[in-house]
């Protein structure tokens, strides 16, 4: 080969590469993280960080028009059944037993919920990459004052501690609304009830799956009747309903991540819903995190259950620079990488990580993070995802936030947007 051949292929084996995701912390892990595959693979990267409430749209625009802004994506849980469908995503399972990347090496629910097409399915279209799910955090040193204490106990006959259950968490969000401590006054709860893009859905499905909500009678039937406007879905419905109207800071008619964020790093909440994502960020708050602050899973009802976040790695289809795409995603599998990962604030989801050593000690909320990936449950995966979730937004805030209508009603309706979309997409 001569000179000019093998310069030519240096230039080409070099190349920048784009990342996309949300903006958010664990995007700023990842970024420190990849200076060492930079510095290992002699490839640049570059990131296309979208802030959270216009990261869909965004993103399932770039992907549906074909376009070459990334080449690496870690999309949401939901875009998979899309991503793969729509041939958005590159289909890794011959590059995976090429490499000796193994499924296996993943907690079992992050290769469900972001890899698998057709769910459940051996065929892969992303390697989990953050693990996540819907948690709570409250005022450990409120909980552990003496005098509220006994003020709850004279209250509520019972000790003030983490709920049990979500009828708990009322309890205690009712025992804090408009109290008066360290002359302030403070509220029970913020929960999700953002409208624009998924906050509501996020937010009422925790009470949801706890109370057994289904979306299906039978997996894969597109069969709702009876599931998804059950009594049991009817009850947890109203009850989230009840939590936001008792127990929320005035004003939060269209909360999501940040405003929960704020409620609580503000003082204003004594309990507050928000991803894993952002509990090392909380843990580290200069003014309600260390020993002001702890965690719990979100609670049972009658099952122990908790709304799916989190992401999977894919390289785009449309990108030029696959091969180096996929570079990436063998150097971040690895079990160090994953390991360091974690350290810097990002959820892995290998097993090597999850059951070492050490790894519940490592956080405050480790632990409960395993244990909330044992029971998690997502959203529909379908390729009609953006349709289907547009409509549990409108019936949901309607409900709940507006004011309008009953559980059942929201629910019927549901059904009947649900039927619609699942005809036109001809699975009914």
């Amino acid at each position: 080969m001569s000179t000019a051949g093998l310069m030519g292929a240096n230039a080409a084996q070099a190349e920048e590469l784009t990342l996309c995701w949300a903006a958010w912390d664990p995007a700023n892990a990842l970024v420190e993280l990849s200076k060492e595959f930079e510095a290992e693979s002699g490839h640049t990267m570059n990131f296309e960080f979208v802030p959270w409430p216009n990261f869909a749209d965004r993103m399932l625009n770039e992907l549906n028009s074909g376009g070459k802004l990334c080449d690496l994506l870690i999309g949401d849980s939901q875009w998979i059944g899309g991503g793969a469908e729509n041939g958005h995503y590159v289909k890794l399972n011959d590059f995976f037993d090429a490499e000796g990347i193994s499924m296996d090496d993943f907690a079992p629910a992050t290769v469900y919920a972001y890899s698998t097409w057709p769910k459940g399915s051996p065929n892969y279209y992303a390697l989990p990459a953050m693990g996540d799910a819907n948690g709570w955090f409250y005022r450990k040193d409120w909980f552990e004052n003496e005098d509220i204490r006994a003020a709850y106990m004279e209250e509520t006959g019972q000790e003030l501690r983490e709920p049990q259950s979500q009828m708990e968490l009322m309890q205690i969000a009712k025992f804090f609304q408009e109290r008066e401590i360290d002359g302030q006054t403070r509220y029970g709860v913020s929960i999700f009830t953002e409208r624009g893009s998924e906050g509501i859905t996020m937010g009422a499905t925790g009470a949801l799956y706890a109370w057994g909500f289904k979306y299906e009678n039978e997996p894969g039937s597109y069969d709702m009747a009876g599931a998804v406007n059950s009594p049991e879905a009817v009850e947890a419905l109203e009850f989230y309903k009840e939590l936001y109207e008792c127990c929320t800071p005035p004003g939060y008619t269209d909360a999501y991540m940040e405003q929960s964020l704020d409620a609580f790093k503000s003082g204003q909440v004594a309990m507050a819903m928000n991803w894993f994502a952002f509990f090392p960020g909380l843990y580290a708050d200069p003014n309600t995190g260390g020993d002001k602050i702890d965690f719990f899973v979100n609670p049972p009802q009658n099952v122990a259950a908790s709304t799916l976040g989190g992401q999977g790695i894919s390289v785009v289809a449309y990108s030029d620079k696959q091969d180096a795409a996929l570079e990436y995603i063998k150097w971040f599998a690895q079990p160090e990488v994953q390991a360091k990962w974690w350290e810097l604030g990002g959820y892995s989801a290998h097993n090597s990580v999850l059951q070492g050593d050490g790894f519940e000690e490592s956080a405050p909320f480790a632990g409960d993070f395993l244990v909330a990936m044992d029971g998690v449950q997502d959203f529909w995966q379908e390729p009609a995802y953006a349709e289907l979730l547009l409509a549990m937004q409108k019936r949901l805030h309607d409900y709940i936030v507006a004011d309008q209508g009953t559980a059942q009603e929201a629910l019927d309706k549901l059904i009947e947007d649900w039927t619609e979309v699942f005809e036109d997409e001809g699975k009914l």
